[in-house]
C-alpha cells in the first residue's frame, strides 16, 4: 500500500481503536490510516497468521487478537485485551462482514443465517461488549461500517441488503441512547472498492456510478478517520455515503470517463 495514501498526523492522538476484520482488505486499511494520524489500534480477526504479521509490521501502537465476532464471549476477552494493552477504548470499528449471493427463492435459510450473525448480530454483540469500555473513555465513536446496498436495493443480495439496512437502524438507535455518555454512532456507506471480496466486479464497467470507476481503500479509511476523530464531534445517527455517485441516481449515458485508476 502506498504511503502517501496514508498521511502522517495528530488527528487521532489519545484515541484508542479496536477494527474488526482488521488483519487484511478495508479493515488493513483503516488500521494504517489511524495510526498514521496517531492513534493505538487492536486489529481483531479470524485470520491470526496475517493479523499477528500485520500487527508486527505497524509497530509498538497496534496488537492483534483473535476474534469470532459471532462470539459474544470472544467480544469481551478482545474488548478486555484492548483495555488492558492500551488502556481504554473510544473507537470502535465494526468492519467485519461477508456476501452470499442468490435471488429471493433460491436465497437459503442457511445463507440468511450465516449474514445476518456476521454482519449484523456481531454488530450488536461489539457494541454491547464495549459500552462501558466506550463510556469510560469517552468522547468516543462507533464506526459501523455499511454499504451503498444500506441505501439501496441490489438483485441477488436479500441477506445482505437487509443486513446493512438493518444496521443503519440499530446505529441510530444507539446513537439516541449513547448521546449522553458521549458516545457517538454512524454509519458509513461505501460503494464498491478494490479489496479481495470484490475481486470479481474489478474488471467490470462502473457505468451506473458518477464517477465511473471503484473506490479505494484508503478513501474510505480517509472517512474512517474523521469519524474517529474529534472533527465530527457533531455528528451521530448519520449515514456517511462514499461510493463515487452510485446511489445519486442513473449518470448520464455515452460519457466515458477512465473509469478504473487509481486516485
Amino acid at each position: 500500500m502506498a504511503t502517501e495514501h496514508y498521511p502522517m498526523g495528530n488527528r487521532l492522538d489519545g484515541k484508542i481503536a479496536l477494527i474488526t476484520g482488521g488483519a487484511r482488505g478495508m479493515g488493513e486499511s483503516h488500521a494504517r490510516a489511524m495510526l498514521n494520524q496517531g492513534a493505538k489500534v487492536m486489529l481483531a480477526d479470524i485470520l491470526d497468521d496475517e493479523g499477528e504479521a500485520l500487527a508486527k509490521e505497524l509497530g509498538d501502537a497496534c496488537a492483534y487478537v483473535h476474534l469470532d465476532v459471532t462470539d459474544r464471549a470472544q467480544w469481551t476477552d478482545a474488548v478486555a485485551q484492548t483495555v488492558a494493552t492500551f488502556g481504554g477504548l473510544n473507537v470502535l470499528v465494526n468492519n467485519a462482514g461477508i456476501a452470499n449471493f442468490a435471488p429471493i427463492g433460491e436465497y437459503t435459510h442457511e445463507q440468511w443465517d450465516q449474514i445476518m450473525a456476521i454482519n449484523l448480530t456481531s454488530v450488536f454483540n461489539g457494541i454491547t461488549a464495549s459500552y462501558e469500555a466506550l463510556k469510560a473513555s469517552a468522547p468516543s465513536s462507533i464506526i459501523n461500517i455499511s454499504s451503498s446496498a444500506g441505501m439501496i436495493g441490489y438483485s441477488s443480495l436479500p441477506g445482505y441488503c437487509a443486513a446493512k439496512w438493518g444496521m443503519r437502524g440499530l446505529t441510530k438507535s444507539v446513537a439516541l441512547d449513547s448521546a449522553q455518555f458521549g458516545i457517538r454512532a454512524n454509519t458509513v456507506h461505501p460503494g464498491a472498492v478494490v479489496t479481495p471480496m470484490t475481486k470479481p466486479q474489478w474488471d467490470s464497467p462502473q457505468t451506473h456510478v458518477a464517477m465511473r470507476r471503484l473506490g479505494f481503500d484508503y478513501e474510505i479509511s480517509n472517512l474512517v478517520v474523521f469519524l474517529a476523530s474529534d472533527e465530527s464531534s457533531f455528528s451521530t445517527g448519520v449515514e456517511f455515503i462514499a461510493d463515487g455517485g452510485e446511489t445519486v441516481g442513473l449518470p448520464p449515458a455515452g460519457i466515458d470517463f477512465e473509469g478504473f485508476k487509481e486516485a
